[in-house]
């Protein structure tokens, strides 16, 4: 093995343990930063080790008995230790005694701890992230586009808000998922929301996609049942295969107009097995719709075309389940494609005004829809849309389409 393919298998295995071990400790020791500190301690370590040694045959039992060694040598050198810290040496010690086999796994717990009531909305992604995937404030910052600081300081409050509370950290229950699964499910898909408008770069952004993928494959591991967890899943990954056709060249490629050749088929297929799994439960959510929506655009490498009509039906569907701005525009594109503008026309129009008066996607699809009734409203609505656009791959596709109205 190449030390480079030693380093990827050991960043692979590592990051795997990570969320169990952090999960396990943090709820045998109710301190999330302690049990964190203990186990980033050990992952720095695997990851300069096992590149010239090999991956060890059980990379968890290495972790514990190196994260017990290192904390060790932390208090030998203190000369006295933190409650915190000997709570954390005791549960690594009890799960050394343990054969990694019987590891218990957590991360469902801290998931949905993550996710308490006493925990702001707006942090539990970025906690979800550092807490069970190890991520840093730097990395999670630069995603929500806020200062490493800033997001480190957000990150503090939140786990003190879980440690200083009555008991202190408590890891959710399975109890807790019908309350908390949605605010899970959310932040997931937050994640995967922040790598696709990542303004750092496509590099970055595809990053942050996969790390809510392992998110959500952490998630199926742990209730792999779920149709709804299964669905975000199966979304995430259609989502995600089509990336290297979305920017063929440089240039912003519309859905209807990548070539399929170049989107990950075997990413695809995972999403479909997925979805079919889901499907089993005979249970259907939002996340299975959205998911389905993704997997009638994925037929087009197959039959070489689009089920326009199953579009309507899956997208009325949604409106029903999820009745936003963003799903009544993506519904107006659908009644588009099946060529009813009229239609389409009426979704828009139906939305209030307060709701898309800065709302790009709404002015690019009326923009659309009216240059297919004829109507010259199309050109004004286009301008507005591209004075809406941020991304400027997008905004020269829009500055392209032929009902532009010439400058005044």
């Amino acid at each position: 093995m190449s030390a480079t393919d030693a380093a990827r298998a050991a960043e692979r295995a590592a990051r795997d343990s990570y969320g169990r071990l952090v999960a396990t400790l943090a709820a045998r020791t109710r301190n999330l930063s302690a049990a964190e500190d203990a186990v980033a301690e050990a992952f720095r370590a695997a990851l300069d080790t096992w590149p010239r040694t090999g991956v060890p045959a059980s990379p968890e039992a290495w972790l514990i008995v190196t994260a017990r060694r290192v904390h060790g040598h932390a208090q030998a050198r203190a000369g006295t230790a933190a409650r915190a810290q000997s709570d954390v040496i005791r549960a690594i010690e009890d799960l050394a005694d343990m054969p990694a086999r019987d590891l218990p796994d957590d991360r469902l717990g801290l998931l949905l701890a993550c996710a308490d009531p006493r925990v702001d909305p707006g942090v539990r992604t970025p906690l979800m992230l550092q807490a069970v995937l190890g991520l840093t404030a730097d990395r999670i910052g630069a995603a929500f586009l806020v200062s490493p600081a800033a997001m480190g300081r957000r990150l503090s409050r939140a786990k003190a808000a879980l440690r200083d509370s009555a008991g202190g950290f408590v890891p959710g229950a399975l109890d807790q998922w019908p309350d908390r699964a949605e605010a899970v499910l959310e932040a997931i898909y937050a994640a995967f929301g922040a790598g696709l408008d990542s303004a750092h770069g496509a590099e970055d952004g595809a990053d942050l996609r996969a790390e809510a993928i392992w998110l959500a494959e952490a998630l199926a591991a742990v209730l792999p049942d779920d149709p709804e967890v299964l669905g975000l899943l199966a979304l995430m990954l259609h989502a995600r295969s089509r990336a290297p056709a979305q920017r063929a060249g440089g240039a912003y490629v519309p859905l209807d107009d990548q070539d399929p050749a170049l989107w990950d088929a075997a990413m695809a297929d995972r999403a479909d097995a997925a979805l079919r799994r889901a499907s089993r439960a005979g249970r259907f959510g939002r996340f299975q719709c959205e998911a389905a929506i993704q997997s009638v655009h994925a037929e087009r490498r197959i039959t070489g075309r689009v089920n326009r009509a199953a579009l309507v039906t899956l997208y009325a569907a949604l409106a029903q389940m999820r009745p936003t701005v963003g799903v009544a525009v993506a519904r107006a594109a659908a009644l588009m494609g099946a060529g009813d503008a009229g239609a389409a026309l009426a979704v828009l129009d139906a939305l209030p005004d307060a709701q898309v008066t800065a709302h790009q996607p709404w002015w690019a699809t009326r923009a659309h829809v009216l240059a297919a009734l004829g109507d010259p409203a199309a050109g004004d609505a286009l301008t507005r849309a591209i004075g809406l656009t941020a991304d400027p791959a997008v905004r020269a596709w829009l500055s392209a389409r032929p009902f532009r109205p010439p400058p005044r």
